[in-house]
């Protein structure tokens, strides 16, 4: 099965449209979270000068978008790197005049089982999303204690009872060898019974947070949005698709703050002029027929900023 059979890119026409201005003539666009190429496809069906950069750490991914855009030529290059690295690539391809951030992890990666991103069918606790490197989701259960693991089920699954399924993980006979679905069934053995009521799956928090611990999701966001908006030419736009609050309040705070003059109020002239300016008031949400089509579409919030000049306010 085809990267196109597998997967329905987020809001792509909503994406496209933001991006419209940055890309008429000849342009590069930095597809900073490549996955199956679905919102590179478009763009390069769409505007067709346009050069995609498409980046991404998984080496799966590169392989099915690469066969994906084959039809493209050199219109398409692919990069296997983490998203922070945007300043180096820049360097290699020329700077970009549009970039996409979709965030999170990729279809590719929830729907092949064996990967151990979802608690709906077992397999080995894994969840990199470069599977080259790095320590998996067994590794930091069997390697962290009980206040590791509770932090980080809190702080990145926001979940309240992450203190009480820290304790029945720690206390797992064997920890180092659960499996996704036997993780899911001793969170859901952790919550009360009237909490699970409602929010569905009770494990989704959990995962989420080992998801983000794994692959430092956070920490490169954090590093990627200023390099992003540093490397975009003037006019370019920045264009970022985020499905939890964690990283939206990352790409909100990023924008506002490079599109807020720091005039102290009450002078009554302008000090200084932001290098950016917000394209999305608020952010984008999918409407329902979207939902519909795309389930996955249900939790995306959307925003996009456009460079005004270099550099940092005076």
């Amino acid at each position: 099965m085809s990267a196109a059979d597998l997967h329905i890119p987020v809001l792509v026409d909503t994406c496209m449209e933001l991006l419209a201005p940055a890309l008429h003539g000849p342009a590069i666009l930095f597809d900073a979270t490549l996955g199956m190429g679905g919102h590179t496809e478009a763009a390069l069906q769409r505007f067709p000068e346009l050069t995609v950069v498409g980046i991404d750490r998984d080496p799966a991914a590169i392989r099915l978008a690469s066969e994906r855009l084959a039809p493209f030529g050199d219109r398409f290059r692919a990069e296997h790197a983490e998203y922070d690295a945007m300043d180096d690539i820049a360097k290699k391809h020329g700077r970009p005049n549009g970039i996409l951030m979709d965030l999170g992890v990729s279809s590719l990666q929830l729907d092949d089982a064996s990967r151990g991103f979802a608690y709906s069918q077992d397999a080995p606790l894994d969840m990199r999303m470069d599977t080259s490197q790095g320590r998996t989701a067994a590794d930091l259960i069997a390697q962290s204690t009980h206040g590791e693991l509770a932090r980080i089920i809190s702080l990145y699954g926001e979940e309240k009872f992450a203190g009480r399924i820290a304790t029945k993980i720690v206390h797992h006979p064997d920890r180092a060898a659960i499996t996704t679905a036997e993780l899911a069934e001793l969170v859901k053995s952790a919550i009360p019974a009237a909490a699970r009521r409602t929010g569905g799956n009770p494990a989704k928090r959990t995962f989420q947070a080992l998801r983000i611990a794994v692959n430092d999701e956070l920490g490169i966001l954090e590093r990627a949005i200023p390099r992003a908006m540093e490397v975009l030419e003037v006019g370019g736009r920045l264009v970022v698709e985020s499905y939890h609050s964690l990283e939206d309040r990352i790409v909100k705070r990023a924008m506002q703050g490079s599109s807020t003059s720091t005039t102290p109020m009450g002078v009554p002239v302008q000090m200084d002029s932001p290098p950016f300016t917000l394209i999305t008031k608020r952010a984008i949400q999918a409407d329902e027929a979207e939902i519909a089509a795309n389930p996955r579409s249900a939790s995306v919030r959307v925003r996009a900023c456009e460079k005004q000049h270099e550099g940092r306010r005076l």
